[in-house]
């Protein structure tokens, strides 16, 4: 499995609260196990699961065994949000209307900080 790597993630074309530190996901295992395991995750952090190519079902996400909602943005890699939604746990799939390369995993009290069309800037720490 893949080391993660610390990244910062903000939202270019309106100003957010603070930047969202998250960790870089891009092996099977850890794109699988996603927040899985966590009891429960901060308004400031998440984790940037990585597509091998901008796709609608290459980046579907299930939510068994979460223990909490989240809020997903699908980036495409032009890095601009594409779609997003609130997944709530126990639910088995969530997939963006169109393509997309990258799948922001957050708090649910981000989800008004990013809007469909908005530029992303994804950064190393």
């Amino acid at each position: 499995m893949r080391v993660s790597t610390n990244l910062l993630v903000y939202n270019l074309s309106q100003p957010v609260k603070s930047l969202i530190k998250v960790d870089y996901c891009d092996s099977f295992l850890r794109k699988f196990l996603g927040l899985m395991l966590r009891k429960s995750i901060g308004e400031f952090e998440g984790i940037l699961l990585v597509g091998k190519k901008e796709s609608k079902y290459g980046v579907a996400i299930h939510m068994m065994f979460m223990r909490f909602d989240i809020c997903v943005i699908w980036i495409n890699s032009s890095e601009q949000v594409v779609d997003k939604c609130i997944a709530k746990r126990w639910k088995p799939y969530c997939a963006p209307s169109v393509p997309a390369k990258y799948i922001l995993e957050t708090h649910v009290n981000r989800y008004a900080d990013f809007d469909i069309g908005d530029q992303i800037k994804i950064e190393r720490l």
